[in-house]
């Protein structure tokens, strides 16, 4: 389990990245766009560099803090990337999630950042399952709240709406195209929530047994209910009693799937699976770039992980 640093050193920490690229940012600071005629856009993880993607188009430069194949939650930036942030038009972030992204939002993000956490209310960290001692593993950042927002299709159009307003402010010739382009994206989020309400709402089992509580959003929108064997932090680990109340919850709901991520070690997975004589199976939680395709294909495929393990019909 990855140990924090205490707030005072990473608060002196990030002062030093931000002198460090200060060297290399632009003088007057106006987060001008590397590009001529395109806004730079710093995305702090995957699915907020989809949204900027789509909603910018190609009258934007986005960069994602996050390198694919990483873990986002305890990302730790470089003065590059600092740099990104002090010279960016826009960045788009999730306060509470990324703590270093944070620091150094807090330190220069100015007027230029846009906190996706304040645009539709967060769940608490135990909702979409059940409430077990040591699931709360996130609450250091996030305030006892689950900052995985994106998995609900309909609240990620809703932030889409709002960056797209956002955008438009920092780039008013174009804010008519982001609007068009965000109402373009809300269609087809609708439908990919049409997909899962029509393809989740009969089945045999509804308990989904994951290894981190990441999936609090997606359960509630869809009336499942999440056993997670970690916290909110996939990294957290479990104790030898919490692992045996997993297990004694899935042999009560008949549990013949337990799923693990691509970002996190399946080792807590498969134990839990040897011991129910159940199998394994990825359930992404889309908190870095799919190894193909984009979001909207990587939740289909999340659909048809989800169907087959709960017997849907």
């Amino acid at each position: 389990m990855t140990v924090r640093a205490p707030r005072r050193i990473l608060t002196a920490a990030t002062t030093a990245l931000l002198a460090a690229a200060g060297l290399t940012a632009c003088a007057d600071g106006s987060g001008a766009a590397s590009e001529p005629g395109r806004v730079d856009v710093v995305a702090a993880f995957y699915p907020l560099q989809f949204l900027a993607e789509r909603i910018g188009g190609d009258t934007v430069a986005v960069s994602n803090l996050t390198k694919p194949g990483a873990e986002p939650h305890d990302l730790e930036l470089n003065p590059r990337q600092v740099g990104q942030i002090v010279d960016a038009g826009v960045v788009v972030y999730l306060s509470g999630f990324q703590p270093a992204v944070d620091e150094a939002v807090e330190q220069n993000g100015g007027d230029r950042a846009f906190d996706v956490a304040g645009v539709t209310p967060l769940l608490d960290a135990a909702a979409g399952g059940h409430d077990h001692e040591g699931e709360a593993g996130h609450a250091e950042e996030g305030g006892g709240k689950d900052p995985h927002v994106w998995l609900d299709p309909t609240r990620l159009a809703t932030i889409g709406d709002k960056l797209a307003e956002r955008l438009g402010k920092a780039d008013p010739d174009h804010a008519a195209d982001y609007t068009a382009r965000a109402a373009a994206l809300r269609t087809e989020l609708t439908k990919l929530d049409t997909e899962y309400a029509d393809g989740l709402r009969t089945c045999q089992r509804r308990e989904i047994v994951t290894s981190h509580t990441a999936f609090g959003y997606l359960t509630e929108r869809y009336r499942l209910e999440q056993i997670g064997i970690s916290g909110l932090t996939p990294e957290s680990e479990p104790s030898p009693k919490r692992l045996a109340e997993v297990a004694e919850e899935a042999r009560e709901h008949q549990a013949g799937t337990i799923f693990f991520e691509t970002l996190v070690s399946p080792k807590v997975a498969e134990t839990i699976a040897r011991e129910v004589g159940a199998k394994t199976a990825v359930l992404d939680p889309l908190e870095g770039p799919p190894a193909d395709g984009d979001y909207l294909s990587a939740m289909r495929a999340n659909l048809q992980t989800l169907r087959t393990a709960l017997d849907c019909s």
